[in-house]
């Protein structure tokens, strides 16, 4: 591997941390946020949870990100509501 080559990789690993650490970020503010709206919710006399939301947020990243696009859906799903 010749220095440059090195390099390079060095500054795309630089920012893929710094992806991550956005990502990182953004989960935890997606999770409060959403942890907001089902008390919200709840205090106003609805469901804690709404099906057709979640739904809704599960096809989105189907469409967008494939089969695990799903997946990674209800990860992000169960960090703001909690397990079924």
């Amino acid at each position: 591997m010749t220095t440059e080559t090195a390099d390079e990789i060095a500054a795309l690993r630089e920012r893929i941390n710094a992806a991550d650490d956005e990502l990182i970020r953004i989960w935890r503010e997606r999770a409060e946020l959403s942890r907001q709206v089902g008390v919200a919710r709840m205090a106003a006399g609805g469901t804690r949870l709404v099906l057709a939301r979640e739904q809704a947020i599960v096809d989105k990243f189907r469409r967008e990100l494939g089969a695990d696009g799903a997946q990674l859906a209800m990860l992000v799903l169960r960090a703001g509501r909690g397990p079924l």
